[in-house]
């Protein structure tokens, strides 16, 4: 069994870590909110630093919300960088910057270390589940040394390409997603505002070329008002302001994207910060003066 670590037990993270711990592995684990202990008691090791996780565990995993927190706990006083010696892969499975991450990549493999950038699609269900979508990028050889704790994990694991290509994919998956439940949102509000059953549409809909994961899973919240997350429209947003810095730096217009950020910056000055990705809808319910009839 391998000695791991894993850093950030938060809505995703719990559930990963989790898996790893019940696959009978050693993991070395460290939160800013303290290591719950129902995770002691299964057999994680709380750790006081990122640095005495790196220094223990041979793969580090982090799932962190944002860059600035990935970029403390990777460099900062106590932090993992401190804690590596030669031989030692880093994982980082947050969604965080392409552009930062091909600089932690670099730094981390000055040090003698593997790096690899993993950020996963599927929310909490598919953490929960071990069904994530795992968007990797880094070496072949990195890939192949963590591939096996991957599929603990996630189902649809693909070795995208260099340091940073990970990142680039989850963007571009943040994007697609942002877009369709935008549209789905659209089609239901029609649908209700026309005097048509929203949940009766949704169902002839799964049947035809419109079908979709996000017309399953989040046209049901929409119609059955459930806003609880999931993901949260705060996360979502950071991940579209990095595909928006990103087209910027690129000089890419993304039209449609800015749209999708405008909606979620809709939700969150009504109070929506904290709810699920699929609360887009409400910002066009409160333009159009209707709410999609509750299923």
């Amino acid at each position: 069994m391998a000695k791991l670590g894993f850093i950030g037990l938060g809505i995703m993270g719990k559930p990963m870590a989790g898996h790893l711990i019940e696959a009978g592995h050693e993991v070395f684990l460290n939160t800013r909110s303290g290591v719950p202990q129902d995770f002691v008691d299964k057999g994680g090791k709380a750790c006081a630093s990122a640095k005495d996780v790196a220094m223990r565990a041979d793969i580090v995993f982090l799932m962190l919300p944002d860059t600035p927190d990935v970029e403390k706990v990777l460099f900062g006083e106590n932090g993992v960088a401190a804690g590596l010696t030669k031989g030692k892969a880093v994982v980082d499975m947050s969604s965080v910057s392409p552009i930062a991450t091909k600089d932690f990549a670099a730094r981390i493999e000055a040090l003698g270390c593997d790096w690899l950038d993993a950020p996963v699609s599927g929310g909490e269900v598919g953490a929960k589940a071990a069904s994530l979508t795992i968007m990797v990028g880094g070496t072949e050889a990195g890939f192949a040394k963590v591939k096996p704790l991957f599929e603990l994990m996630g189902k649809n694991i693909t070795l995208v390409g260099g340091a940073g290509d990970g990142q680039t994919c989850k963007v571009a998956n943040q994007i697609i997603v942002a877009l369709t439940i935008e549209a789905v949102s659209e089609a239901l509000l029609f649908a209700s505002k026309a005097g048509a059953d929203p949940a009766k549409v949704r169902q002839a809909l799964m049947g035809g070329f419109a079908s979709s994961k996000i017309l399953e899973v989040h046209g049901e919240r929409m119609i059955k008002r459930t806003f609880d997350p999931g993901f949260r429209i705060e996360l979502h947003q950071k991940d579209l302001g990095l595909a928006l810095d990103g087209a910027r730096a690129l000089g890419l217009p993304l039209p449609n994207t800015a749209t999708a950020q405008q909606l979620f910056s809709v939700c969150v000055a009504n109070g929506g910060r904290a709810w699920d990705h699929s609360g887009m809808v409400k910002a066009l319910e409160m333009m159009g003066g209707h709410e999609v009839a509750k299923g």
